[in-house]
């Protein structure tokens, strides 16, 4: 008798999970469309907020358009979305909390997202793309909130970055780490974005040189042209010449330094031989050796 109950417990517990799941997918395909972000419906709390105009009032619970959008496409669709600043406020309480969410643009128009709480009583500052090479669709909203301890009379000073990806299925954000090491997207790479570090050097023959001291050796790359070369010796640089995917380095200044045993001269020799270069998913830079003969890998 006991096993039949459980048995029938169990069967009313997954019949009814199988009609929640229903019914938040039927929720989820009904979602209300607007033509503009500040028009458009979201989830604040575990409840629906249709904002008309920017603003939604209910139960002295009054939701409102903070802006600060980005317009970037959220959810790798080719389309272009908006991310935004919600606040809500309830009556008789100081609190107002700010909520980050992204409104959807599909071909009904714009469907709100679940919302991120940040804080309440922050500093919103700008919401900007990641410029971590290795973040895929993930943004960054920078605000400041007030160091532990300090009262809400203090203002917020201490700077903070969530760094935010939205989960197309479920509409709800998830927490991405600024130094996640997952797949970076190449065609957001450029030459300039970070100091290059030098990993190893890779031939087709099947020779392999790496640094000696890893971390010593390394090349950047400026805006005006120029680039510069950090060795286990001396520091060189000159110019560079890049089209497409196709560059060209000449040889400027260096120091003249002598160093026993520096890998020196095999280092500035590679980057003489380059003519091309890419990026990889990893968040590499591959600067491909003349006559296919091999690459340089940096990170």
């Amino acid at each position: 008798m006991n096993k039949i109950i459980a048995y029938i417990v169990v069967l009313l517990v997954l019949i009814g999970g199988f009609y929640a799941l229903n019914n938040y997918i039927y929720e989820k395909k009904q979602a209300v469309a607007a033509p503009y972000p500040r028009d458009a419906e979201y989830v604040i709390d575990g409840k629906r907020v249709k904002l008309s105009d920017g603003t939604f009032e209910e139960e002295g619970v009054v939701t409102t358009y903070f802006g600060n959008e980005l317009a970037e496409d959220l959810n790798g669709d080719g389309a272009i979305d908006t991310a935004l600043l919600l606040t809500q406020t309830k009556e008789g309480s100081p609190e107002i909390l700010f909520y980050a969410v992204a409104a959807i643009y599909t071909e009904r128009g714009y469907v709100g997202s679940d919302g991120f709480l940040l804080g309440d009583r922050i500093a919103p500052q700008t919401i900007v793309v990641s410029q971590n090479p290795r973040h895929k669709n993930v943004i960054a909203v920078n605000y400041a909130e007030r160091k532990p301890g300090e009262s809400f009379d203090v203002r917020a000073s201490m700077g903070k970055s969530a760094y935010l990806k939205l989960d197309p299925d479920s509409m709800r954000w998830a927490i991405v780490e600024p130094d996640f090491e997952g797949e970076a997207d190449p065609s957001r790479m450029t030459l300039g974005m970070k100091d290059w570090v030098w990993m190893k050097a890779l031939y087709n023959d099947g020779r392999e040189i790496a640094p000696k001291v890893p971390g010593k050796f390394g090349i950047s790359f400026a805006k005006d042209g120029r680039y510069s070369l950090a060795t286990d010796c001396n520091s060189m640089g000159g110019s560079y010449v890049a089209e497409g995917r196709k560059i060209a380095f000449s040889q400027g200044m260096s120091t003249l330094m002598y160093c026993e045993g520096s890998q020196e001269s095999e280092f500035s020799a590679l980057i003489r031989d380059v003519e091309g270069y890419s990026f990889t998913s990893k968040g590499e830079l591959v600067l491909d050796l003349k006559f296919d003969s091999g690459s340089v890998i940096f990170r």
